[in-house]
């Protein structure tokens, strides 16, 4: 990967740019390939301003992307972003697209005056959960995740 990473927010514009690599995400977590659901769903987050997603790009060729959702700490009273979805094609993985990605997302959440980001990623995902220690990102051992499916 060249030197000139950029990582530019995406906007209505990056929305032909996103849809592929956001499909290639929800495969690699084993969910079925569905373009035009991608298209709408992030069409939807975007023309919302529900979301913030992040682009790697470098000459031209995009690399990856991150999405975070905002959110809020009742308890302490403070706002924080969750870092939904972060994917680089795996021709450019091991290059550091991924860690200026998640970079720009921590400057991202300074910026706008989060208080903390959170995370999810599968129990399998290694690559990924050496990355976040890595870069600082500490595992909850205090709390359990439920879910509700409706």
């Amino acid at each position: 990967m060249p030197n000139n990473l950029n990582i530019i927010r995406a906007s209505l514009e990056h929305l032909e740019i996103v849809v592929p690599l956001f499909d290639a995400y929800r495969q690699f977590y084993r969910w079925p390939s569905d373009l035009a659901g991608a298209r709408a769903f992030l069409a939807e987050r975007l023309s919302r301003n529900e979301s913030a997603i992040f682009l790697a790009e470098s000459d031209g060729a995009y690399h990856g992307f991150t999405q975070l959702y905002p959110s809020f700490s009742s308890g302490r009273m403070e706002r924080l972003w969750i870092l939904n979805d972060l994917f680089v094609a795996p021709a450019s993985r091991g290059r550091g697209a991924g860690e200026a990605l998640l970079e720009h997302a921590r400057q991202f959440a300074l910026e706008t005056g989060a208080r903390g980001m959170v995370l999810e990623t599968a129990t399998d995902n290694l690559t990924a959960q050496r990355l976040y220690e890595r870069l600082g990102w500490v595992r909850d051992t205090e709390f359990y995740t439920y879910t509700l499916r409706l």
